[in-house]
């Protein structure tokens, strides 16, 4: 049984509003945490900053089991999260979710198994 299990989804030409609203972003974290059956350590962080083809949101949400972050590119209306926990969940719920809230135009994904 692996230590621990990791999503990585990239998601391509997602909605431009949904991608520059914090908190449609909050809402998006919320969701998942609760899809995902998870349960979060405090409130999702979403902080704007960067420059030029940097800047865009940052989402952090702290997890009993680890964290969810995410990275929304404005320049290109792309969307990179990581979902790692020592909890298993199913990585159709968070793209699922992912399509739901931010409407990408693709999405790949890759899910991982860690062990030290």
């Amino acid at each position: 049984m692996p230590w621990g299990f990791h999503l990585l989804v990239d998601a391509g030409k997602c909605d431009s509003k949904s991608i520059r609203d914090p908190n449609h972003i909050k809402e998006f974290a919320t969701s998942l945490v609760k899809r995902i059956k998870m349960v979060a350590v405090g409130n999702p962080e979403v902080i704007r900053y960067g420059k030029g083809k940097k800047l865009g949101y940052t989402l952090v949400q702290l997890i009993e089991t680890s964290d969810i972050t995410a990275q929304f590119v404005e320049s290109s209306n792309d969307l990179y999260l990581d979902v790692f926990s020592c909890k298993e969940f199913d990585p159709k719920i968070v793209k699922d979710t992912v399509n739901e809230y931010f409407t990408p135009e693709r999405i790949h994904s890759r899910f991982l198994h860690r062990q030290a």
